[in-house]
């Protein structure tokens, strides 16, 4: 089962619209902690999704997207840093890879692919954050990138704990 990858323009945002819609839902019913509590309606991941949408056109936001046999399994974001002394760095957002196609490496072509994005985008310098514990953890520090320190009751859970975010960078080559 091969996987494509599709940096999305806006113009070929609307079709996508749904698929983000129920991979958003599916996260968040998963557990993943991507600033989202359960129940996660439709209609609150649909707006999530439009306003990343009205963001596309001015090249701030970078969507990229994995298909596997048509169907959208999987999407990450590069947000590029548009500040003078920052256009060197670029965050990683919304990783996500639909439930029943985790396991399979789509999380780490996502991450490879972001990063292939952000040196086209001459960006050496990528963070993100991930709730502590969570599997991503692994993923990333496979990667390559390194924790820079957790951040104790940054986030509430639905059942209203509040847990600790870690901050990870990598420095990319050319």
């Amino acid at each position: 089962m091969s996987i494509v990858l599709r940096l999305l323009s806006a113009a070929e945002f609307p079709p996508y619209l749904p698929g983000l819609t129920e991979l958003l839902q599916d996260a968040v019913d998963a557990g993943a902690s991507v600033g989202f509590l359960l129940p996660l309606a439709a209609a609150e991941a649909r707006e999530y999704w439009q306003e990343i949408e009205a963001l596309l056109p001015s090249g701030n936001v970078l969507l990229v997207v994995a298909e596997q046999n048509g169907e959208l399994v999987g999407t990450v974001q590069l947000h590029l840093v548009r500040k003078a002394n920052g256009l060197h760095r670029a965050e990683v957002a919304k990783l996500l890879v639909h439930s029943k196609a985790q396991r399979q490496g789509i999380g780490r072509q996502l991450m490879q692919e972001v990063e292939r994005v952000a040196r086209q985008h001459h960006r050496t310098t990528l963070v993100l954050d991930t709730l502590q514990g969570a599997p991503s953890e692994q993923l990333y520090q496979g990667l390559g990138y390194v924790p820079v320190g957790a951040i104790p009751n940054f986030v509430y859970n639905e059942k209203g704990e509040q847990l600790a975010t870690v901050y990870y960078y990598k420095l990319l080559s050319y």
